[in-house]
Formats: C-alpha cells, structure tokens, sequence
C-alpha cells in the first residue's frame, strides 16, 4: 500500500486569528493529522501547489515565511524518508508508527539540541576541551543564523557555503573558518550516525584543511634578556616572564600542563607529569631554576605548584583566564624590552625546539617535548626552518 504525505492548511475560526499547516498521512486508507507550530494566514498558502505564497510586502514577514517554507519541506522530506525505512524493513507499520518515529526524530532533529547533546556527552568523559570547541562552534553558528536554529536536515551545501562566506566576512583566518566548519561537520556526522538524517556530504565545497601558520622562536640570547630584565615593580609583567621561564626550563612545558602541577609531581629529584593532550608519562630533572621559581610563589591554598589556578572551583576557567593575562602581559613585557616576535606562552616551547635541535638529535627532541613519533618532531621543526632561513639571508644582505 502506497503511503501519502501532503501539506494542508487549517484556517482558524476567529477571523483576527491565523491558521496554521498541518501533515496529512495516509496509509492503508488511514489518515491521521500532525499538527505544526507553523501559522500563516489564508492568503499566504496556496492549496493547489501545496507551498507558502511569500509576501512582497514587508520584508521581516517574507523572511517569516521564507523560514516556514523552508521547515515544512524539510519535515516532508523526513517523513517520506522515515516511510522509505519502514517500507525497506518489510515489516507492516501503521500511520501512527510513522508519526511517532517522526516525532521522535523531530525532538532530536535540531542543531542546537544536538550540539548540546554532545557537549554533555564530552563534559560527562572530562573531553573538557573537545566541549568547548563544541560551544565556541554553536555560538558561532547561531550568530551567523540570526539565533534562528535549523533542522539537521537543514544542513545541505548552500546553508554550509553561505556560513563559510559569513566568516570570512568577519574577518576570521582561513584556519579559524576551517575550524568552525570542521566541527560542524563533527556534529553533521553524529547525526548521521544517529539515523537523523542520511549523508548528503555538504562539506565538499567548503575549506576545511590547515594552512601552515609561521612558528616563532626566539634565540637563546633573548631568553638570557628575558630572565635578566628588573621587573619588580610591576608583579603582573613579573609572573608572566617567570612562567614563560618556566615553560622554558622545562622543555616547553605547555601551560595547561603547568597549570595542574602539584608537590606530588615531584618524585626522587624528577617532575613527572602526563601531558593532557597525549597522556604520555614525561620526566624532567628537577633543576635549581625551576625550584627558585616554585619557591618564589609557594604557600599556595590551592596545593599547585605554581599561582595559575588560585581558588577551589572552576578550575578549567582560572586556567584558560589565566593563558590570556599571561600572553598579554608577555607582549607588553615585548614591547617594554624591544623584543621581537613578541612573546607568547608558545614562543618558549618553540624557542627550547629550535635550541635544542641545534646539538642535539631529532630522538632526543622529540622525546623530550614528549611527541608521540619523530615524524610529528620533523613537522614541528620544519614549520620553525622559515625564520631561520629568512635571519641567514638578512646577515648576507646585511653585509652589502
């Protein structure tokens, strides 16, 4: 038996009162109704052509029913699709199998709702990180979309191409567009998994590779001015030298990790710690350098070694707050000192990168910054080779 799915259109009984749409199904000669939020009045549906008539009138209105539009053809093709899938199964199904799965569907069916779905579900795992780039996406996308959420059949090529254009718009990186789109399609693909919507590949003709951005790193002559500069009258410029020292000292630690760092980090004269973003064990000697540093912050009441995380609670926030004082007073401690490329919290991993290769084995780097392979140490040090090249040429052409 051949199942129907038709548009109609139900006027209200006040005359000041809109009408609202609504889904007829019909299978096995049953019909049964599906009511929808959508309310027009009688002059804006056309019965025959089963579509809304949009308004030339103001533009706010044809905006309205522009989105109506759009939403009603997205829930058609949903229920014929969920048809399709019960027809497939060759097992019998009613109307109201149809319309419970689609109302289903439809509970789960939203951007919004699936994206916080996920959010929760990497909060729940302590993926802490892989939440908020979840969240930094969402909010991304619902300013593009006006606040206005979208079905996850909503999602098809020209919507994830104007998105890409509405970036770049904003001035954002090809690397930060490619991001957001990345993680879009993340959740575009947890739909798919979920049976909430088929595979359309949307993402095609959109950005979605990493351009090499410049590493900087700064000589070993920088780092002797950087520790040697009088900062006492300004504790804030302080702090930021001593935990770029920090970083440093102990092998470009990076902040997240020096963060968490606690008196049971320090075993038999070693700081062993695991880096959050691998889970690799590293070990580092415990040097009078980094104690001085410790020492010169000690009595902290939250028990970590150094005053990053200063209070019980949120401690994921002090730290990403932190990471942002920290890099703006290093570049104002740049510009105080003269120094350029400006400082950042990044500049000291690639700086002790780039010294230590000098004299040292590509193995012994790449453990030492506690990669995962010496294929990821060769990456890292090939992106750091252009500024070295571009210092080599400017001592010829100084020499002219």
């Amino acid at each position: 038996m051949v199942s129907k799915v038709k548009v109609k259109f139900k006027p209200s009984t006040k005359s000041d009162k809109e009408g609202c749409l609504y889904f007829e199904i019909t299978h096995s000669r049953r019909v049964r109704l599906i009511r929808t939020s959508y309310n027009l009045d009688a002059s804006e549906w056309n019965e025959k052509t089963e579509s809304v008539v949009l308004s030339a009138g103001d533009p706010s209105r044809r905006r309205l029913l522009e989105s109506i539009q759009k939403r009603v053809g997205w829930d058609v093709q949903r229920l014929r699709r969920i048809i399709a899938r019960f027809v497939q199964s060759d097992e019998s199904f009613s109307s109201e199998d149809i319309i419970s799965e689609f109302r289903r569907q439809t509970a789960q069916s939203s951007l919004r709702k699936l994206v916080e779905d996920i959010i929760c579900d990497n909060e729940a795992l302590g993926h802490e990180r892989t939440a908020e780039t979840y969240v930094s996406m969402l909010n991304s996308f619902m300013r593009f979309m006006e606040g206005e959420d979208v079905p996850i059949d909503g999602i098809d090529s020209q919507l994830v191409q104007q998105y890409e254009a509405w970036l770049k718009s904003t001035g954002v990186t090809p690397n930060s567009s490619s991001f957001y789109l990345k993680r879009l399609r993340a959740a575009y693909n947890v739909a798919v998994e979920r049976g909430l919507t088929i595979q359309k590949h949307p993402f095609r003709h959109v950005y979605t590779g990493k351009e090499k951005t410049a590493k900087r790193a700064v000589k070993f002559s920088v780092i002797k001015k950087v520790k040697s500069l009088d900062l006492e009258s300004d504790p804030s410029l302080d702090l930021a030298r001593d935990l770029f020292l920090f970083s440093f000292y102990t092998r470009g630690m990076s902040f997240i990790d020096m963060s968490y760092l606690k008196a049971s980090n320090l075993q038999s004269g070693y700081l062993v710690y695991r880096r959050h973003k691998t889970g690799k064990r590293l070990y580092i000697k415990w040097e009078d350098c980094m104690k001085q540093l410790v020492d010169k912050y000690a009595g902290s009441p939250t028990g970590y070694l150094l005053p990053i995380i200063t209070a019980a609670g949120n401690e994921r926030q002090q730290y990403i707050h932190a990471q942002y004082r920290v890099n703006y007073y290093l570049k104002r401690l740049s510009e105080k000192a003269g120094i350029c490329p400006a400082l950042t919290l990044y500049v000291a991993r690639h700086s002790w990168a780039s010294i230590a290769r000098e004299s040292n084995p590509i193995s012994l780097v790449s453990e030492a910054l506690g990669h995962e392979s010496e294929q990821t140490t060769r990456i890292y040090l090939a992106e750091l080779d252009a500024s070295f090249v571009d210092n080599a040429n400017k001592k010829i052409l100084d020499k002219l």
